[in-house]
Formats: C-alpha cells, sequence, structure tokens
C-alpha cells in the first residue's frame, strides 16, 4: 500500500502529505476535472499533511515585552499583554507562520515575580518552556540592559543546549541601536534590534528564527524501534492524583509530590512497563495551589501541561470524579485536543462515590465533555488500583484512532454515499456540495474537503460525526478544513 509514503523529495517540490505518488496523481486528476485550481489544491494537501509542528519559546524576564512580540508573531492580539506579573492565562500556544513555514509558540510572559526568590522563579518559568522547545527567543530590554535575572536565564539557556535568538526589545529607532550592541556580552550571538510594539526589525529577527527552528520537531513519534517507547503526558489539574496514579502504575514510590507551587525540578520521565509494553509517562504533577500564590501557580500549571503536552503521543487526563467537572478541567481538555494529542479521560476517585454522586456525574460529562464524547474512558482509583488494568487498552485504542488513515478511494466513495443521502441545506437558493476529498495526514487525522461553495460548521461537525461512526477514530480528534472552488475555474463535466 502506499498510504504510508511520505513523498518529501517529489521532483515538483511539493509535500504530498501522507498520499503516495499512485494516489496524489489520481487525485490530482480529480481536482482538475472538477475545475480546482491545482496549485490551491497542492497547497491545501500541503498544509494539512504537515506533522507536529516545531515549537518556539519566548522567554525573559518580566516586563521585557514577550507578550507584545508573542502577538506581534502570531499576527493578533490574543496573549494578554499587562504591567502586573502573574496574569493568568487560559491558553499559553499558538501557532504562527512567517515566510510560508509554521511553528508553534509559547509565551511564558506575567508570571509570579518572587515567589520564591528571583532566580528560583525565572529558573521555574523558563525551565518548563524551554523544555518543550525546539529554539527559543530569548527576549532582553535594550534600554535597560542585561540584568543578574537576564544572566540567570542564559545560564539556563546553555544548560538546555537550544538554538537561541536573541531579542533586543524596545528599540523604536536608530538611537535605541547603540543599546541593542550592548548586548553582545551576553555571549548569545548577535542581539536582534527590535519593537514589537510598533513591529521594528521583527521581520529580520524571524529570519534568524526560521534558520535556528528545524523543519519538524527532533522527536519522531512512532512506536519501538522508530522513535523510542510511546509518550504518555498525565496531565489535569492540581490535586486530582496524577503522582498518585503514576506511582501506582509503577508500583513503587516514583514521584515525589511537592506542595511547594513552582519550585524548580528536573522533569519527571519515567519508564513504565504496563501490560507487557514499556511507555514513556511524561509526569506533570508536582504544582501545588497555596491561597497566597495561586494566580502564580496556575500559570506555572498550565505552562508545565503544555510542555508535558507537546512532548507527548497521548494525553491521559485525569479528572477527581469527587468534584465537579471545574473550567480548569475543560481548559485542559481543550488544551490537549488543540494540540492535536491522542487522548484518555480517566476519572480518578471513582472508589468514593456513591450512587448519587455517579448519576450527577454521568449528567455532567454528558454537558461538558459532550465535544469529546469520542475519547476513550477509564473509571479507576489511584489509591487502591481499581481498574488500572483497563488504562493500557484504552491508550492502545486512542493510539490506533490516533495513527488510522482512510484511502482516498475509500473515502470518497464515503462522502458520495453521505452527500446523496444527507445534502447540505440550501441557503440562499444555492446548495453547496462536497465534490471530493482526502486524508492528507495522521497523528491526528487530518482531511481536506473539496466543495462547490461554503460549508456550515453544523454540516462540517455531522461530516466529522459521521467519518467517526464509519472509519472508527477513537481517542482522537480530527481536523477537517474545506477548500470551496472559484467561480472562475468552474469546467465541471
Amino acid at each position: 500500500m502506499n498510504d504510508h509514503i511520505h513523498s518529501e523529495g517529489s521532483p515538483d517540490g511539493h509535500d504530498h502529505g501522507e498520499l503516495g505518488d499512485a494516489e496524489y496523481a489520481e487525485f490530482m486528476e480529480l481536482a482538475a476535472e472538477e475545475g480546482f485550481d491545482l496549485e490551491d489544491v497542492e497547497g491545501a494537501i500541503e498544509e494539512a499533511g504537515h506533522g507536529p509542528l516545531p515549537v518556539l519559546a519566548v522567554v525573559g524576564r518580566p516586563n521585557v515585552g514577550k507578550s507584545t512580540l508573542v502577538n506581534r508573531i502570531i499576527g493578533r492580539r490574543e496573549a494578554v499583554v499587562e504591567d502586573k506579573p502573574g496574569v493568568t492565562r487560559d491558553r499559553v500556544t499558538y501557532e504562527a507562520e512567517w515566510a510560508g513555514r509554521r511553528f508553534k509558540v509559547v509565551d511564558t510572559g506575567g508570571w509570579e515575580q518572587d515567589v520564591l526568590g528571583i532566580d528560583a522563579s525565572v529558573a521555574a518559568q523558563a525551565e518548563y518552556a524551554i523544555e518543550a522547545a525546539d529554539a527559543v527567543v530569548f527576549v532582553v530590554d535594550a534600554k535597560v540592559g542585561a540584568t543578574d535575572t537576564d544572566e540567570a536565564v542564559v545560564r539556563l539557556l546553555r544548560k538546555a543546549g537550544k538554538p537561541v535568538v536573541l531579542c533586543a526589545n524596545k528599540v523604536d529607532g536608530p538611537s535605541g541601536e547603540a543599546d541593542a550592541t550592548y548586548l553582545w556580552s551576553l555571549g548569545l550571538g548577535e542581539p536582534h534590534p527590535v519593537s514589537a510594539l510598533h513591529g521594528r526589525g521583527t521581520g529580520d529577527m524571524l529570519d534568524a528564527v526560521l534558520e535556528a527552528l528545524p523543519e519538524a520537531p527532533e522527536q519522531t513519534f512512532g512506536g519501538a524501534g522508530v522513535g523510542g517507547p510511546r509518550r504518555i503526558a498525565l496531565i489535569g489539574r492540581p490535586n486530582v492524583g496524577k503522582s498518585s496514579l503514576l506511582n501506582k502504575v509503577a508500583n513503587e514510590e516514583r514521584v515525589v509530590v511537592n506542595e511547594l507551587a513552582g519550585t524548580t525540578r528536573d522533569p519527571v520521565d519515567e519508564l513504565i512497563e504496563l501490560g507487557g509494553v514499556t511507555w514513556k509517562f511524561v509526569d506533570t504533577a508536582g504544582i501545588r495551589k497555596r491561597v497566597h500564590l495561586q494566580q502564580g501557580a496556575d500559570y506555572y500549571a498550565s505552562l508545565r501541561t503544555a510542555a508535558a503536552v507537546e512532548k507527548a503521543e497521548v494525553a491521559v487526563i485525569l479528572i477527581d470524579a469527587s468534584e465537579s467537572i471545574s473550567v480548569q478541567d475543560q481548559r485542559i481538555v481543550t488544551m490537549a485536543v488543540e494540540a492535536g494529542r491522542a487522548m484518555v479521560i480517566a476519572y480518578n476517585k471513582w472508589d468514593t462515590l456513591d450512587e448519587e454522586r455517579r448519576y450527577y456525574l454521568e449528567r455532567e460529562i454528558e454537558t461538558e465533555f459532550g465535544q469529546v464524547a469520542w475519547a476513550p474512558r477509564v473509571n479507576v482509583s489511584a489509591r487502591t488500583g481499581r481498574h488500572m488494568e483497563k488504562l493500557v487498552p484504552a491508550i492502545e485504542t486512542a493510539l490506533a484512532g490516533w495513527e488510522t488513515r482512510v484511502p482516498t478511494g475509500r473515502l470518497n466513495a464515503f462522502l458520495g454515499e453521505l452527500v446523496a443521502a444527507h445534502p447540505h441545506p440550501i441557503r440562499g437558493g444555492k446548495q453547496p456540495r462536497i465534490l471530493f476529498g482526502t486524508q492528507a495526514g495522521t497523528k491526528p487525522p487530518r482531511f481536506v474537503l473539496f466543495a462547490s461553495g461554503f460549508i456550515e460548521a453544523g454540516y462540517r461537525r455531522f461530516i466529522e460525526r459521521r467519518l467517526r461512526e464509519e472509519f472508527g477514530f477513537d481517542g482522537t480528534p480530527i481536523h477537517i478544513s474545506v477548500r470551496v472552488r472559484e467561480k472562475r475555474g468552474s469546467k465541471k463535466k
């Protein structure tokens, strides 16, 4: 089968996603018959066929303009910009594109200053982001110059060994460029003078970023022998029992539970044998709330969770079944879905529930997690070990769904039957149709559908639901993009 052949070295210079050469040629012929611009079709397949995107971390001390720079890089105002350190955000990871290349940006702005002393605060902060990054932008205030805190970050960057682009921010005009030259003293190479606020110099800096970033992440996902043991991120809000669960599956005390929020420590990646298979568990525990540090602790938790998810193939999301499903639980689920990871939801402390709580929990799950009903669910107890044997089959199911690919011929036969039986509603006297499609990538499954007109969100959800019914895809998000045929190119037979 050609289904898993990558054609990155194709003579035309285009990436065919996960379509083999023969399948790609057949697909392009179909696109031509339907009147689509072939360059647009090629671009759509390339875009949808990408693997995991490289990750860029933006680090530096508070108030140097990191979030402003992140907004400038992603081209919209999403990262919260506020002078107050410790601003809690729902998201810390964004997608960006520069000169035709896509990558992820991790914003580390706005942490809680002086919670455990400056060195510990900065180190914990930068460590989590650098851990998941393929390259780093280190932002320094050129007007202030290099401080002791900046020197502390430099030591961390040297220890991490990741490529670094030095951004000398707040250089609003030629007169400020002299200030930037003083930053050569940091020993990180050329300082790039930038005004994140006004956009000055950001293009040159991003060109340097693209040189530092690999085409794809260093870690290649795959089974043993390709990418090593499969990687599992154990995530969830503080105090749901992540460390206890890890210790239980390992049958020993592997993880020390630390009550201090944001303490710096080495990341805990544990090799654990389960069901006769060795897995790598990326633990995200060890971040606990204290009332007076709650805001900073929430931010540390978000950042560390994002770092763990970026490193993993499967996210096992732990929910405290004895408490109501929280907004924080929902944010963590959304983070895993947006990162495109396989997913299992484990409801911990199941042994403590009475019949009434179980009834209400089921209602909560339907209401709050209805959008991820496809995720395998296990009811466990980290304390007693109840149903731990169900964890591995659930993880394996999610991974299988994450890696599933439907051949283009089979997909189009399915789409033809679906559109005939359930056509798109008529809007404004017109009835748009899905003409054909292909699955350009896996991990997670990514589909490109080509249509005669705009396809409404409700109909896209209907297509996703039917794709799952027909082909499985248990335990994985599905990405569906739709390209509409331009009227002028229409030459349908």
